[in-house]
C-alpha cells in the first residue's frame, strides 16, 4: 500500500506555462540548455550553469547557489505561484495522436525506502549526491519524478470526471507534443483520491531513478534530525507524475559499436551464425519486428539478427530481455564489451531519434557496427521491479518525457 498526499503546488500562471515549462535536467547539455532557455525558462532554475559567461561547471558551488537565487526570483517576479490549497492535478502528455493522463502527487519517502516504490535500475552514488543538493538547497522537488500503478478503474473514473472540464494548461511545446494541466481542488476528489491509491500495492519508478533516491535520502536526512518528527511533514513527500501502467509506451534504446574486435566482416558474421539466424536485408532501413529480433547495421547493409531456440530464457525476467541476448551473445561474446557502464567502445541511443541516426553514425565513420532492439515492455519492467532484478543498463526509453516546472513542490518551512 502506498502513501500520498496533495500539496500546495508551486507553478507558472497560466499565460507563461509555456515558457516556463521546460526538458528534464538530463536530457539536454549546458549548451542545448543556454541555446534553448527564453527569459523565463525553468531551465535557469535546473541548470542554472547556463547564467555564466563561460557556462560554469554544474556542480559548483555558485551554480548551486545560483539555482536556489533563481527559484526565489521567479517567484518574485510571478513568474512561479504557490496555489493557496492542498491539490491534486492531472497532467496529460499527447505524442503521435496518443494521450497518458498521469496524476500529479506527493508520495513518502519511507514507501521508497521499504519497497512499496520499486526500482528496476542502479544509480551512481555521485548523481545521488548531485540531486540532492539541489534538493536539500531549494527544499523542494523543482522536478517531478515519472511513476507507473497498476490500473484501476477507481482511479480512472476521477480522472475521467476532473479531465470533462477545460484544462488549466493547454500547449504543444516545440518538440511538437501536448501538454495539459487540470487542478484537482474538489474535497470530495481529493478524498477519493487518496483513499484510491491507499489501496495501489505498489508504485513503479519508470523515469528519475536518481531524483528519487535523492528525495528518499533527503527526507531520512531530515528525519534524522528533527527530535520531533511524526512521518507527516511536508519534507517526508516527494513530487511524482504516476501513470496507468497501461498508458505508457517504452520505446527502443539501440547501441552502437566502434570496432569488431579485431574480426573482419566475414569473420564477424559467421560468428554470429552460432546464435543467430543472420539474413541480409540491404540497404533499406530494417525495424526488429518482434521479441529476439534484432536490426543490424554493418558496412552500408541492414541485417536481421533472430536468436536461434535456446539461446535465451524467456522463464527469467532478466533472461527475457533482448538487452540481455545481445549483451551475452555478441557485444560480451564475440566483441569483448564486459562491461556496458565502462566500455567506451559503445554508445548508446534512444529511439526517439529514429534508426537512420544509427545509420548515419555508422556510415560517418565513428562506429563501426550499429544495433536496433525491440523495446522493453511495461509488464517486464514490472516482472523485474516485482522480483527485486535490476535491468541491464540503457534498456528503457520513456518518450515523451515530463515537462519540468508545470508543477512543483516545496517543504519549505
Amino acid at each position: 500500500m502506498v502513501r500520498i498526499k496533495p500539496f500546495k503546488g508551486i507553478r507558472p500562471p497560466k499565460e507563461f506555462a509555456a515558457e516556463v515549462a521546460s526538458r528534464p535536467y538530463d536530457v539536454l547539455n549546458s549548451v542545448e540548455a543556454k541555446s534553448e532557455a527564453t527569459e523565463r525558462s525553468l531551465l535557469h532554475i535546473i541548470k542554472p550553469e547556463i547564467d555564466f559567461e563561460p557556462i560554469a561547471d554544474e556542480h559548483s558551488e555558485e551554480v548551486y547557489a545560483k539555482a536556489v537565487e533563481n527559484f526565489d526570483h521567479w517567484q518574485q517576479q510571478g513568474w512561479l505561484r504557490q496555489d493557496a490549497k492542498e491539490c491534486y492535478y492531472v497532467y496529460a502528455q499527447t505524442m503521435d495522436g496518443r494521450t497518458q493522463y498521469g496524476i500529479v502527487m506527493c508520495c513518502h519517502f519511507e514507501d521508497y525506502l521499504a519497497g512499496a516504490i520499486k526500482k528496476h535500475e542502479l544509480t551512481r552514488p555521485d548523481k545521488e549526491e548531485d540531486r540532492m543538493i539541489h534538493v536539500r538547497r531549494q527544499q523542494a522537488n523543482i522536478e517531478p519524478v515519472f511513476f507507473a500503478y497498476p490500473d484501476s478503474a477507481e482511479i480512472d473514473a476521477i480522472v475521467a470526471k476532473v479531465i470533462a472540464a477545460a484544462p488549466e494548461y493547454d500547449f504543444t511545446a516545440a518538440d511538437g507534443f501536448g501538454h495539459k494541466l487540470w487542478v484537482i481542488d474538489q474535497d470530495e476528489d481529493i478524498a477519493r483520491l487518496t483513499a484510491a491509491f491507499a489501496e495501489v500495492e505498489a508504485l513503479y519508478v519508470a523515469d528519475g531513478h536518481h531524483r528519487t533516491a535523492a528525495a528518499a535520502r533527503v527526507g531520512a536526512e531530515r528525519k534524522a534530525a528533527n527530535p520531533n518528527h511524526t512521518g507527516e511533514e511536508e519534507y517526508c513527500y516527494f513530487l511524482a507524475v504516476t501513470f496507468p501502467a497501461s498508458h505508457l509506451r517504452i520505446i527502443d534504446y539501440n547501441r552502437v559499436v566502434k570496432d569488431l574486435n579485431g574480426l573482419s566482416d566475414e569473420e564477424f558474421l559467421a560468428a554470429l551464425e552460432e546464435n543467430f539466424e543472420v539474413e541480409k536485408v540491404g540497404k533499406e532501413i530494417y525495424k526488429p519486428t518482434k521479441l529476439h529480433n534484432f536490426a543490424m547495421y554493418l558496412s552500408g547493409d541492414w541485417y536481421s539478427l533472430t536468436a536461434r531456440e535456446g539461446r535465451y530464457n524467456d522463464a527469467d525476467p532478466i533472461g527475457v530481455l533482448d538487452v540481455t541476448v545481445l549483451s551475452d551473445l555478441v557485444l560480451d561474446k564475440v566483441l569483448g564489451i564486459e562491461d556496458l557502464r565502462t566500455s567506451k567502445r559503445i554508445d548508446f541511443v534512444g529511439g526517439i531519434r529514429g534508426l537512420g541516426a544509427l545509420q548515419e553514425r555508422v556510415d560517418s565513420g565513428e562506429m563501426k557496427v550499429a544495433f536496433a532492439l525491440y523495446p522493453v515492455t511495461m509488464q517486464q519492467l514490472i516482472d523485474i521491479a516485482d522480483t527485486g532484478n535490476i535491468m541491464p543498463p540503457k534498456t528503457t526509453w520513456f518518450e515523451p518525457k515530463l515537462r519540468s516546472g508545470v508543477v512543483i513542490h516545496s517543504f519549505k518551512e
